[in-house]
């Protein structure tokens, strides 16, 4: 019953959400993983992901998603949380400690709409969080905000200091020459981080500058990231020497000057 209703609230939203635009980016070619157990709103959601110039690969169950994945990665998870057999938290946290898929996007799409399930999802790692019912313009526009989130640079560059080495091209983070596996989110924090050493940023201007228009994040989100860069990069995550606290301010990364030779 409860499906029922979420899908006839999604079509209620969705018959307008495409009206004179079907076709405006055709020339798109990513492909979507939606795992959504409701038919209906997983053919929905497939029809308008299509029609802005997605490829979408639907399941309805966790089976051969992550084996999927790991054959051709997507350009992006959607994921709804309750699914029978499994979980889409869950699902999450496997997606995040896989070296080949930790970095992909996930947007978790669910009627779970408490606080602690969004924090949940955070935590996780999640990069957006979309609560049933839904528009489905809206759905479209925010995949594609967070694709442009995580594109990556035209003129790469690499970021190094001690024992850190950032490629923004290759989205990779090793430490002692060492790859440290990321989130998408994680990597671009600390890559906007690095790349502007000595300034002071608050937490809001890095929520614009990081997560953009991302409507789940609060200020207090960017802690959370800042604490799992902290613990990829220091050596002692407590007593911070790249990543450091400005009281009542936010945050300001430090590159240590190389000694003279």
């Amino acid at each position: 019953m409860r499906a029922e209703m979420e899908a006839t609230a999604v079509r209620a939203t969705g018959r307008e959400a495409f009206e004179g635009g079907k076709s405006e980016d055709r020339a798109l070619s990513q492909t979507v993983f939606v795992l959504e157990d409701d038919a209906d709103i997983s053919r929905l959601i497939q029809y308008h992901l299509e029609a802005a110039g997605f490829s979408v690969k639907p399941y309805m169950t966790l089976g051969q998603i992550v084996a999927d994945a790991e054959r051709q990665p997507p350009a992006v998870f959607l994921l709804d949380i309750m699914i029978p057999g499994g979980d889409g938290l869950d699902l999450c946290r496997r997606l995040r400690k896989n070296p080949a898929l930790s970095t992909v996007p996930i947007i978790f799409l669910t009627a779970r709409a408490a606080e602690n399930d969004r924090v949940m999802g955070l935590e996780l790692g999640a990069d957006d969080y979309i609560t049933k019912p839904f528009g489905t313009r809206e759905l479209v526009a925010r995949v594609k905000a967070v694709l442009r989130r995580f594109e990556r640079p035209t003129s790469p560059s690499v970021v190094k200091f001690e024992n850190v080495e950032i490629d923004a091209h290759a989205m990779q983070l090793r430490v002692n020459g060492e790859l440290v596996t990321t989130t998408a989110t994680e990597f671009r924090l600390l890559d906007y981080l690095a790349r502007h050493p000595g300034r002071v940023f608050s937490r809001d201007h890095l929520l614009d500058a990081v997560w953009g228009d991302a409507r789940f994040v609060t200020p207090r989100s960017v802690d959370v990231y800042v604490r799992r860069i902290r613990e990829k990069i220091e050596v002692d995550a407590e007593t911070p020497r790249y990543l450091k606290t400005m009281r009542g301010a936010g945050y300001r990364f430090e590159i240590p000057k190389t000694a003279p030779a």
